[in-house]
Protein backbone atom coordinates (compact mmCIF):
# COMPACT_ATOMS: atom_id res chain seq x y z
CA UNK A 1 0.00 0.00 0.00
CA UNK A 2 1.19 3.10 -1.14
CA UNK A 3 3.05 2.62 -4.15
CA UNK A 4 2.26 5.94 -5.64
CA UNK A 5 4.42 7.80 -2.97
CA UNK A 6 7.87 8.43 -3.00
CA UNK A 7 8.97 5.99 -0.71
CA UNK A 8 6.45 3.46 -1.86
CA UNK A 9 7.26 3.45 -5.55
CA UNK A 10 10.98 3.20 -5.30
CA UNK A 11 10.54 -0.10 -2.72
CA UNK A 12 8.11 -1.60 -5.17
CA UNK A 13 10.78 -1.28 -7.35
CA UNK A 14 13.43 -2.47 -5.13
CA UNK A 15 11.84 -5.91 -4.76
CA UNK A 16 11.52 -6.49 -8.55
CA UNK A 17 14.97 -5.92 -8.05
CA UNK A 18 15.46 -8.30 -5.72
CA UNK A 19 13.07 -10.68 -7.96
CA UNK A 20 10.38 -10.86 -5.96
CA UNK A 21 7.07 -10.52 -6.93
CA UNK A 22 5.29 -7.64 -6.50
CA UNK A 23 1.36 -7.04 -5.63
CA UNK A 24 0.19 -3.62 -5.20
CA UNK A 25 -2.88 -2.08 -3.30
CA UNK A 26 -3.76 1.16 -5.28
CA UNK A 27 -6.67 3.54 -4.44
CA UNK A 28 -9.29 3.91 -7.06
CA UNK A 29 -9.43 6.52 -9.51
CA UNK A 30 -5.27 7.90 -9.85
CA UNK A 31 -5.12 10.65 -12.71
CA UNK A 32 -1.90 12.06 -13.44
CA UNK A 33 1.12 11.97 -12.10
CA UNK A 34 -0.59 9.17 -9.61
CA UNK A 35 -1.75 7.47 -12.77
CA UNK A 36 1.50 7.53 -14.60
CA UNK A 37 3.84 5.87 -11.68
CA UNK A 38 1.10 2.85 -11.61
CA UNK A 39 1.42 2.84 -15.31
CA UNK A 40 5.38 2.77 -14.98
CA UNK A 41 4.96 -0.09 -12.53
CA UNK A 42 2.74 -2.18 -14.08
CA UNK A 43 4.96 -2.24 -17.61
CA UNK A 44 7.49 -3.66 -15.23
CA UNK A 45 5.49 -5.99 -13.57
CA UNK A 46 3.98 -5.33 -10.75
CA UNK A 47 -0.29 -6.74 -10.35
CA UNK A 48 -2.04 -3.32 -9.92
CA UNK A 49 -4.93 -4.48 -7.28
CA UNK A 50 -7.53 -0.97 -6.42
CA UNK A 51 -8.80 -0.79 -3.07
CA UNK A 52 -8.73 0.88 0.25
CA UNK A 53 -7.39 0.35 3.57
CA UNK A 54 -11.01 1.22 4.57
CA UNK A 55 -12.00 -1.20 3.23
CA UNK A 56 -13.99 -4.38 4.74
CA UNK A 57 -11.20 -6.73 6.01
CA UNK A 58 -12.69 -9.69 3.85
CA UNK A 59 -12.18 -7.32 0.82
CA UNK A 60 -9.23 -6.39 2.17
CA UNK A 61 -7.90 -10.18 2.54
CA UNK A 62 -8.93 -10.77 -1.37
CA UNK A 63 -6.66 -7.82 -2.35
CA UNK A 64 -3.96 -9.17 -0.47
CA UNK A 65 -4.74 -13.02 -2.17
CA UNK A 66 -1.73 -14.98 -1.52
CA UNK A 67 1.21 -12.40 -0.95
CA UNK A 68 3.27 -13.44 1.64
CA UNK A 69 4.40 -9.89 3.06
CA UNK A 70 2.43 -6.88 3.21
CA UNK A 71 4.46 -3.58 3.08
CA UNK A 72 2.75 -0.52 4.09
CA UNK A 73 4.09 2.67 2.79
CA UNK A 74 1.51 5.31 3.69
CA UNK A 75 1.37 8.57 5.09
CA UNK A 76 -1.51 10.32 6.63
CA UNK A 77 -3.57 10.88 9.91
CA UNK A 78 -4.65 8.63 12.52
CA UNK A 79 -7.02 7.15 10.41
CA UNK A 80 -5.07 5.96 8.37
CA UNK A 81 -1.62 5.42 10.38
CA UNK A 82 -3.00 3.38 13.31
CA UNK A 83 -7.24 2.33 12.29
CA UNK A 84 -5.95 1.89 8.59
CA UNK A 85 -3.19 -0.27 9.12
CA UNK A 86 -4.63 -2.13 11.93
CA UNK A 87 -7.50 -2.97 9.33
CA UNK A 88 -4.25 -4.24 6.66
CA UNK A 89 -3.08 -6.15 9.60
CA UNK A 90 -6.11 -7.96 9.89
CA UNK A 91 -6.39 -8.39 6.38
CA UNK A 92 -2.97 -10.15 6.02
CA UNK A 93 -3.81 -12.21 8.97
CA UNK A 94 -6.55 -13.59 7.07
CA UNK A 95 -5.13 -14.08 3.90
CA UNK A 96 -2.51 -16.37 5.55
CA UNK A 97 0.28 -13.57 4.76
CA UNK A 98 3.64 -14.72 6.78
CA UNK A 99 4.70 -11.16 7.89
CA UNK A 100 3.44 -7.43 8.18
CA UNK A 101 5.70 -4.25 7.52
CA UNK A 102 4.14 -1.32 9.26
CA UNK A 103 5.17 2.72 7.66
CA UNK A 104 7.47 3.36 10.56
CA UNK A 105 10.37 4.59 8.94
CA UNK A 106 11.44 7.33 11.31
CA UNK A 107 14.07 7.82 13.89
CA UNK A 108 14.00 4.87 16.62
CA UNK A 109 10.03 5.72 17.67
CA UNK A 110 10.98 2.50 20.81
CA UNK A 111 13.25 5.18 22.11
CA UNK A 112 10.57 8.03 22.35
CA UNK A 113 7.70 8.88 24.70
CA UNK A 114 4.57 9.83 24.09
CA UNK A 115 4.41 13.82 23.48
CA UNK A 116 7.78 13.55 21.99
CA UNK A 117 6.13 13.77 18.06
CA UNK A 118 2.44 13.62 17.89
CA UNK A 119 3.07 11.75 14.33
CA UNK A 120 5.54 9.24 15.67
CA UNK A 121 2.96 8.77 19.09
CA UNK A 122 0.79 7.35 16.03
CA UNK A 123 3.19 4.82 15.00
CA UNK A 124 3.53 4.09 18.35
CA UNK A 125 0.06 3.86 18.87
CA UNK A 126 -0.41 1.21 16.02
CA UNK A 127 2.53 -0.91 17.03
CA UNK A 128 0.23 -1.56 20.49
CA UNK A 129 -2.34 -2.53 18.38
CA UNK A 130 -0.20 -5.21 16.18
CA UNK A 131 0.76 -6.50 19.55
CA UNK A 132 -0.27 -10.20 19.86
CA UNK A 133 -0.71 -11.05 15.90
CA UNK A 134 0.63 -14.37 14.73
CA UNK A 135 2.64 -12.13 11.75
CA UNK A 136 6.38 -11.14 11.97
CA UNK A 137 5.40 -7.69 12.04
CA UNK A 138 8.76 -6.08 10.94
CA UNK A 139 9.54 -2.46 11.43
CA UNK A 140 12.32 -0.72 9.75
CA UNK A 141 13.38 2.33 10.76
CA UNK A 142 16.31 4.75 9.24
CA UNK A 143 16.54 8.12 10.79
CA UNK A 144 15.54 11.28 8.97
CA UNK A 145 15.38 11.11 4.99
CA UNK A 146 18.38 12.97 3.25
CA UNK A 147 15.42 14.51 1.22
CA UNK A 148 13.49 15.72 4.43
CA UNK A 149 16.43 17.50 6.32
CA UNK A 150 17.47 19.41 2.94
CA UNK A 151 13.42 19.97 2.03
CA UNK A 152 10.23 19.61 4.82
CA UNK A 153 12.48 20.44 7.98
CA UNK A 154 13.46 23.94 6.85
CA UNK A 155 16.75 23.74 7.85
CA UNK A 156 18.20 24.97 4.80
CA UNK A 157 17.30 28.92 3.15
CA UNK A 158 19.69 29.01 -0.16
CA UNK A 159 18.02 32.33 -1.02
CA UNK A 160 19.44 33.41 2.06
CA UNK A 161 22.56 31.17 2.40
CA UNK A 162 21.85 29.59 6.06
CA UNK A 163 21.38 26.83 7.41
CA UNK A 164 20.05 27.06 10.62
CA UNK A 165 19.52 24.30 13.78
CA UNK A 166 18.44 24.07 17.26
CA UNK A 167 20.59 22.03 19.67
CA UNK A 168 24.44 20.52 20.21
CA UNK A 169 25.72 20.79 16.80
CA UNK A 170 28.06 17.81 17.47
CA UNK A 171 25.41 15.26 18.44
CA UNK A 172 25.12 12.58 15.82
CA UNK A 173 22.16 12.47 13.62
CA UNK A 174 21.28 8.88 11.51
CA UNK A 175 20.28 10.06 7.87
CA UNK A 176 19.54 8.00 4.79
CA UNK A 177 18.14 8.49 1.16
CA UNK A 178 14.72 7.57 0.30
CA UNK A 179 16.36 5.04 -2.03
CA UNK A 180 18.43 3.67 0.06
CA UNK A 181 15.57 3.36 2.97
CA UNK A 182 13.71 1.51 -0.13
CA UNK A 183 16.83 -0.73 -0.60
CA UNK A 184 17.22 -1.69 2.76
CA UNK A 185 13.57 -2.53 3.35
CA UNK A 186 13.42 -4.75 0.20
CA UNK A 187 16.02 -6.53 1.60
CA UNK A 188 14.98 -7.03 5.01
CA UNK A 189 11.59 -8.13 3.84
CA UNK A 190 12.82 -11.11 1.46
CA UNK A 191 15.49 -12.09 4.79
CA UNK A 192 14.20 -15.13 5.80
CA UNK A 193 15.97 -14.79 9.38
CA UNK A 194 13.71 -12.08 9.76
CA UNK A 195 10.74 -14.00 9.67
CA UNK A 196 9.08 -13.88 12.96
CA UNK A 197 9.25 -10.18 12.91
CA UNK A 198 11.72 -7.53 15.18
CA UNK A 199 12.82 -4.11 14.33
CA UNK A 200 16.09 -3.06 12.59
CA UNK A 201 17.60 0.06 11.91
CA UNK A 202 19.73 1.45 8.94
CA UNK A 203 21.34 4.68 8.39
CA UNK A 204 23.34 5.96 5.23
CA UNK A 205 25.38 8.02 7.07
CA UNK A 206 25.85 8.92 10.51
CA UNK A 207 26.65 12.79 11.02
CA UNK A 208 25.85 15.70 13.35
CA UNK A 209 24.24 18.58 11.93
CA UNK A 210 27.94 20.35 11.99
CA UNK A 211 29.26 17.57 9.33
CA UNK A 212 25.43 17.68 7.68
CA UNK A 213 26.25 21.41 6.96
CA UNK A 214 29.49 20.59 5.78
CA UNK A 215 28.44 17.58 3.33
CA UNK A 216 25.63 20.26 1.89
CA UNK A 217 28.28 22.44 1.09
CA UNK A 218 30.44 20.23 -0.09
CA UNK A 219 27.68 18.48 -2.40
CA UNK A 220 26.27 21.50 -3.82
CA UNK A 221 29.09 23.82 -4.21
CA UNK A 222 27.50 26.78 -1.96
CA UNK A 223 28.77 28.52 0.82
CA UNK A 224 25.94 28.24 3.56
CA UNK A 225 26.51 30.01 7.18
CA UNK A 226 25.75 27.89 9.92
CA UNK A 227 23.50 29.07 12.28
CA UNK A 228 22.53 27.88 15.76
CA UNK A 229 19.14 29.03 16.97
CA UNK A 230 19.55 27.85 20.85
CA UNK A 231 19.39 25.04 22.60
CA UNK A 232 17.59 21.76 22.79
CA UNK A 233 15.85 23.33 25.66
CA UNK A 234 14.94 26.34 23.47
CA UNK A 235 13.69 23.85 20.84
CA UNK A 236 11.65 22.60 23.21
CA UNK A 237 10.18 25.60 24.60
CA UNK A 238 9.57 27.03 21.05
CA UNK A 239 7.42 24.22 20.34
CA UNK A 240 5.16 24.44 23.49
CA UNK A 241 4.90 28.28 22.13
CA UNK A 242 3.62 27.12 18.66
CA UNK A 243 1.49 24.56 20.12
CA UNK A 244 -0.10 27.11 22.33
CA UNK A 245 -1.22 29.14 19.65
CA UNK A 246 -2.19 27.39 16.78
CA UNK A 247 -4.78 24.06 16.30
CA UNK A 248 -2.81 22.58 13.45
CA UNK A 249 0.16 20.24 14.98
CA UNK A 250 1.72 20.17 11.81
CA UNK A 251 2.77 23.95 12.43
CA UNK A 252 5.70 22.43 14.57
CA UNK A 253 5.79 18.88 13.23
CA UNK A 254 9.58 19.51 11.72
CA UNK A 255 10.58 20.96 14.86
CA UNK A 256 9.47 18.01 16.53
CA UNK A 257 11.36 15.93 14.68
CA UNK A 258 14.33 17.63 15.04
CA UNK A 259 14.04 17.61 18.32
CA UNK A 260 13.63 14.35 18.44
CA UNK A 261 17.14 14.19 16.80
CA UNK A 262 19.35 16.73 18.29
CA UNK A 263 18.75 15.33 21.77
CA UNK A 264 20.05 12.17 20.82
CA UNK A 265 16.72 10.64 22.41
CA UNK A 266 15.60 9.01 19.42
CA UNK A 267 19.42 7.93 18.29
CA UNK A 268 19.88 4.33 17.27
CA UNK A 269 22.38 3.05 19.26
CA UNK A 270 23.52 0.21 17.06
CA UNK A 271 22.52 -0.58 13.31
CA UNK A 272 22.25 -3.44 10.85
CA UNK A 273 23.49 -2.25 7.65
CA UNK A 274 25.92 -5.27 7.69
CA UNK A 275 22.84 -7.17 7.01
CA UNK A 276 22.78 -6.34 3.71
CA UNK A 277 26.51 -5.32 2.53
CA UNK A 278 25.37 -5.43 -1.27
CA UNK A 279 23.40 -2.21 -0.20
CA UNK A 280 25.92 0.73 -0.70
CA UNK A 281 23.84 3.95 0.94
CA UNK A 282 24.97 7.15 -0.65
CA UNK A 283 26.16 9.87 2.05
CA UNK A 284 24.52 13.23 2.25
CA UNK A 285 27.27 14.99 -0.25
CA UNK A 286 26.44 12.54 -2.83
CA UNK A 287 23.16 12.89 -2.35
CA UNK A 288 22.52 16.59 -2.60
CA UNK A 289 25.38 16.29 -5.30
CA UNK A 290 23.01 13.96 -7.69
CA UNK A 291 19.95 16.15 -6.68
CA UNK A 292 20.87 18.77 -8.80
CA UNK A 293 21.82 22.91 -8.51
CA UNK A 294 20.56 24.10 -5.65
CA UNK A 295 17.62 26.66 -6.37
Amino acid sequence: MGATGLLGNRLASALLARGATVRALVRPGATGEKRRALDALRARGVELVEGDLTDPVDRLAAAVGGASAVVSAVQGGPEVIVEGQVNLLRAAERAGAARFVPSDFACDLTRLDDGDNFMIDWRRQAAARFAGSPLGVLSVLNGAFAEVMVGFMGLVDWEKGTLSHWGDPDQPLDVTTVQDTADYTAAAVLDPALAGGGTVRFAGEVLSMRGFHEAVERGSGRRLDLRTLGTADDLRAEIERRAARTRNPFDYVALQYQWCMVTGKAKFAALDNDRYPEVKPATVEQFVRDAGPAS
